[in-house]
């Protein structure tokens, strides 16, 4: 520290500028007067140089005093305050006096001690709200009023990046609302984030981006009574969705079902109780469809209970090993008269010896095989063909039995392909509905038993020419 510049140093010529002015006022007045008053005056005039000098000397000692006592205290306050401005929050100050130096480094100290609690609080509630944050499965944003991005966790930055190639969905939006143009916000956000910033209260919506259906909720951020930002906070609700949208197909596909039966068997035993009958004949043929009707709801409800089992896990497999070159045969031989009733030309082609399985329950693959050949039946007209094939393949190493069903029916559409394993769905509800009265159920119950044996069934469809359903099983032990 520059001692000039410093208040001991100030005070130190300020001092010896006025002993200096009073001095020489003295000498300029007194000096004369002495010399023609005074005999002895050079005696005086030593005297009074003496008096200078010591004046001098006492000057600086007092300054040197002030220098020891003030500034170099000072001079220690202000370097551990740079400290504190730097950082280091654990400097303290060392000084013992009685006096208001020590006072102040008395309360230097403690003023740096409650500092350092409070930045050591901030440091734990902020690390404690970004694991917080962090460890949230939702996804959190939080933008500022301009729509800039202030803060996110790792699940909402993963958010952004998948989005960040979203544009609006149409052009005329960015002239609409031309404050958020230029903003961080992602484009299926925005509308939300105007929404809250002029209502000033929280504000919910779901956004559909791509394929996946987001439910945002987005709360105003207020500092000293205004609005200072936006914090949304996102879930991917598409599986939700998606098994929202099934329960409630499920349900009117039931009640569906469930309604054609039960209006047919009450509008004909209404006839048979009005007497519309008139002859015993007509009267077993309204009692026929009865029955019928009845047994095709005994059908649905059985196909329902037994699809809960198999997806709920509960259902009772009775694995042994499996020839299936005697069940393909089995299946064969019982699908033959039908083959011969309708004019169809049924084959069944064997590449293969390997067709034994380790572990399968023989009734539920006999139940596959039964649905598959039932439906390309359903779906094949007199003079075509429809053919069993099997042989082997290998997937990823692991050798499967691979059986193919193919048909030369109507085929399936393109649009319909990917559903067909659902449940209730019909690519063509009319016509399956009013020829074979099918519950839609026999696909999703032949997926569930496959997947139950590890193996997997997928479909490929030509319309207007064949459909082929392909059937692996795993033929090494499980």
């Amino acid at each position: 520290m520059n001692f000039w510049r410093s208040l001991v140093g100030k005070l130190w010529v300020t001092i010896i500028c006025l002993v200096a002015v009073v001095l020489i006022t003295l000498g300029l007045f007194l000096l004369p007067y002495i010399d023609s008053n005074f005999a002895n005056s050079g005696d005086i005039k030593r005297l009074f140089m003496y008096t200078c000098m010591i004046g001098f000397s006492l000057t600086t000692f007092f300054a040197l005093f002030l220098f020891t006592k003030i500034t170099q205290p000072m001079q220690r306050v202000i370097e551990a305050a740079n400290n504190i401005r730097r950082g280091e929050y654990g400097t303290r100050l060392t000084l013992v006096t009685s006096d208001e130096i020590g006072q102040l480094a008395t309360s230097f100290n403690h003023m740096a001690e409650e500092l350092e609690e409070n930045i050591r609080s901030l440091h734990h509630e902020k690390g404690h709200l970004s694991s917080v944050l962090r460890s949230m499965s939702d996804a959190v944003i939080t933008f500022d009023i301009e729509g800039q991005i202030i803060l996110t966790n790792p699940h909402g930055q993963a958010l952004l990046e998948s989005w960040s190639d979203l544009q609006w969905e149409h052009a005329s939006d960015a002239e609409l609302h031309p404050e958020t143009a230029e903003s961080s916000v992602p484009p299926p956000l925005r509308p939300l984030f105007l929404s809250t910033l002029k209502q000033g209260g929280d504000d919910r919506s779901n956004v559909h981006v791509r394929q996946g259906v987001w439910s945002v909720h987005m709360a105003p951020l207020y500092s000293e009574g205004s609005i200072r930002g936006v914090v949304a906070v996102l879930r991917d609700v598409t599986e939700e969705v998606r098994l929202e949208k099934m329960r409630r197909d499920f349900v009117a596909n039931v009640s569906h079902e469930i309604r054609t039966p039960l209006s047919m068997m009450q509008g004909y035993s209404e006839a048979l109780l009005d007497g519309m009958a008139s002859s015993p004949e007509e009267s077993s043929e309204l009692i026929q469809v009865i029955h019928d009707e009845s047994l095709r709801m005994g059908r649905l409800v059985k196909d329902l209970l037994d699809l809960a089992r198999m997806e709920a896990g509960h259902t009772d497999m009775m694995k042994a090993q499996v020839d299936m070159n005697e069940l393909l045969e089995r299946v064969y031989r019982k699908f033959s008269v039908r083959a011969k009733e309708r004019d169809i030309h049924l084959h069944l082609r064997q590449e293969s010896d390997i067709a034994v399985l380790k572990a399968a329950d023989e009734d539920k693959l006999e139940q596959v095989l039964t649905n598959l050949l039932d439906n390309a039946f359903r779906h094949t007209q007199g003079g075509k063909k429809i053919t069993v094939h099997t042989g082997t393949c290998v997937l990823e190493g692991r050798r499967y039995l691979e059986i193919k069903i193919q048909d030369e029916g109507v085929g399936i559409p393109p649009e319909d392909l990917p559903y067909i394993f659902d449940r209730f769905y019909k690519a063509d509800k009319a016509r399956v509905r009013g020829e074979s009265g099918g519950t839609g159920l026999g696909l999703a119950i032949v997926k569930n038993i496959v997947e139950s044996h590890h193996g997997t069934i997928s479909a490929s469809s030509k319309l207007g020419e064949s459909t082929t359903f392909t059937l692996r099983l795993p033929v090494e032990k499980q």
